[in-house]
């Protein structure tokens, strides 16, 4: 339970004899797979309720227990305590009295932002504990941010568009100076162009609403903009048309990429800094009929834990990985379609293998997250630096593990082969729509049989499925339709519940707030070598591999209802 304890509440709990050890550990393997703090999990639990552990906090700190309202937050205390403070340490003011500051913090128990706060206020803190949940809807209507609700930003982005339609026309080419190299303040107040200003907002408000991607769209007769959160694409409302191009300059310009050039596509990548998160922006233009459609993949570090047990893998699949990554030599791969998560699994299975006495070398197309310790180098076409020219590099370079963030043609996997026939251990990604169907995609490719069954340890599918909001998560009775569609009767589930969400704030009235991985996990055993040295069709190697024990998509989807993670929609839309 050493884990446990790295959580400050938990070890709190632990050392007062509140939780037992069982319940510790149940509470730390939902923190490692869920967004949720370790507060609200323990009341989803059961456990213990809101008020007696907030009693707890407030005992052990010497504080007092209040509830909290974004009315309590006066300008005064605004002025003593601003804006970017309070986002950076999530906490909002509450009161000053006799020369000290009151203030309620998200997470009172985390000594580092308690301390820093002091250097930055000109009064004694005094600690207030209240609800979590609370104080991040009083951060977020008394300051518009931190909590995930975007009311002040979208009223902001409102007063900009209206401030944008009584200027004059905007000309595209003069929408700011070019950006320094280092990371952009989207929260600071300068005097900027309201173009600068619109833009900066939307960007503040994806990142806040957990946005993966945000896409900027001109059509003939409007100008989209739609965010895609837990998978699902949101629009938000329509600025004006002639927007279009300006913005697309604007970031350009922000990403130091040639805003002359309109008729081809180009990549870049923009850093911003958002209440003290370090957040990377990667880019994408694309010349259309009516414009350059903009695409940006929102890269928050925060917002990703690089850790093997986050993952959600279950036992069986979690035991695999860790015996596979440790392996001298040998092919690991990882399979599913664009954004399922293949590169977060590799880059935690990187990470848990990342010591000083191996050599760990990355070729990406581009390489997503910094990781200290590892040589990590993006390919570039233009020069050609492709995959495979990367890979005979590596080959000089005396590395012990190799990932190649896809093998997508014949001389790639070659030399992955090559490699991992040379005593290196080689992760690496395929787009396949299974695990067994990467063995008939590296054959198609013309890769050799016996080449991929001597060398391919075993392949990982997965899909993300987003989970259902504990917020306003409800139980029903499931039609016999749906569960014609899951090949499951009702003697099938017997006593075993399905939820779905209802729709709250906490979830912008989706239904769904955070995502969950569902696996696939094919073992290559000595039949399956077999199989594929004698060329056997996917649907084979599929029936052999359930045969010794392969758990499929659809039935890890099944273990993520029934566990209440997730809905039958979301299962079947995956699987």
């Amino acid at each position: 339970m050493s884990d446990a304890i790295s959580n400050p509440l938990l070890g709190l709990l632990r050392d007062q004899q509140m939780l037992d050890d069982l319940q510790l550990e149940e509470i730390n393997e939902e923190l490692n797979r869920s967004e949720n703090p370790a507060i609200q999990i323990i009341k989803d639990l059961g456990y213990m309720d809101l008020d007696t552990v907030l009693q707890v906090i407030a005992d052990y700190l010497g504080a007092a227990v209040i509830p909290v309202e974004a009315g309590m937050v006066t300008d005064e205390l605004k002025e003593i305590l601003p804006a970017e403070t309070a986002l950076a340490h999530q906490c909002v003011p509450l009161g000053l009295q006799d020369e000290m500051l009151q203030v309620a913090f998200v997470d009172p128990l985390d000594p580092s932002k308690i301390d820093e706060l002091g250097y930055v206020v000109p009064f004694p803190i005094q600690i207030m504990v209240a609800d979590p949940s609370g104080v991040q809807k009083c951060l977020a209507e008394a300051y518009g941010g931190g909590g995930g609700s975007s009311i002040q930003i979208e009223s902001g982005i409102a007063d900009i568009l209206s401030e944008i339609e009584t200027t004059a026309d905007i000309n595209p080419d003069e929408v700011g100076e070019v950006v320094d190299a280092g990371a952009l303040d989207l929260t600071a107040d300068e005097d900027s162009m309201p173009i600068i200003k619109f833009v900066n907002l939307v960007l503040l408000q994806a990142v806040q609403d957990r946005a993966s991607d945000i896409h900027f769209e001109p059509f003939e007769d409007e100008f989209k903009i739609r965010y895609r959160v837990d998978g699902a694409l949101y629009e938000m409302t329509p600025p004006p048309l002639h927007l279009a191009m300006p913005v697309a300059s604007r970031l350009k310009i922000m990403a130091n990429l040639d805003i002359s050039e309109r008729r081809l596509p180009q990549d870049g990548r923009i850093s911003c800094n958002i209440g003290g998160r370090q957040v990377d922006l990667r880019l994408s233009t694309l010349p259309t009929q009516f414009g350059e459609s903009v695409v940006l993949r929102v890269l928050d570090r925060s917002a990703v834990s690089l850790e093997l047990e986050s993952l959600g893998f279950p036992d069986s699949i979690m035991d695999y990985v860790k015996q596979a990554i440790v392996q001298p030599n040998g092919i690991f791969v990882v399979t599913g379609p664009t954004g399922c998560g293949k590169t977060t699994t590799l880059y935690s299975c990187l990470r848990r293998i990342n010591k000083p006495d191996d050599k760990l070398l990355t070729v990406e197309d581009p390489v997503e997250f910094d990781i200290e310790g590892i040589m990590q180098v993006p390919v570039k076409e233009s020069v050609g630096m492709t995959f495979a020219k990367a890979l005979r590099a590596f080959l000089r370079q005396d590395p012990d593990v190799i990932m190649v963030g896809e093998m997508r043609d014949l001389e790639t996997s070659q030399i992955a082969i090559q490699a991992s026939l040379t005593g290196h251990l080689v992760l690496s990604t395929l787009h396949t729509n299974d695990a067994p169907g990467a063995v008939t995609r590296l054959v198609d490719m013309g890769v050799e049989p016996f080449l991929i069954s001597s060398t391919l340890m075993g392949v990982l599918a997965q899909r993300l499925v987003r989970k259902v909001c504990s917020s306003c998560k409800t139980s029903f009775e499931p039609t016999d339709q749906q569960l014609e569609l899951l090949n499951l009767s009702a003697q099938d589930i017997g006593e075993k519940q399905f939820f779905y969400g209802e729709g709250c704030g906490d979830c912008n009235d989706t239904g769904y707030k955070g995502r969950k991985g569902i696996y696939e996990l094919l073992v290559v055993s000595e039949a399956t070598r077999l199989l594929i040295n004698e060329r056997a069709p996917t649907v084979v190697v599929r029936q052999k591999a359930v045969e010794e024990g392969m758990i499929t998509l659809r039935d890890d989807g099944l273990r993520s209802i029934f566990n209440g993670d997730s809905s039958i929609e979301e299962v079947l839309k995956y699987t």
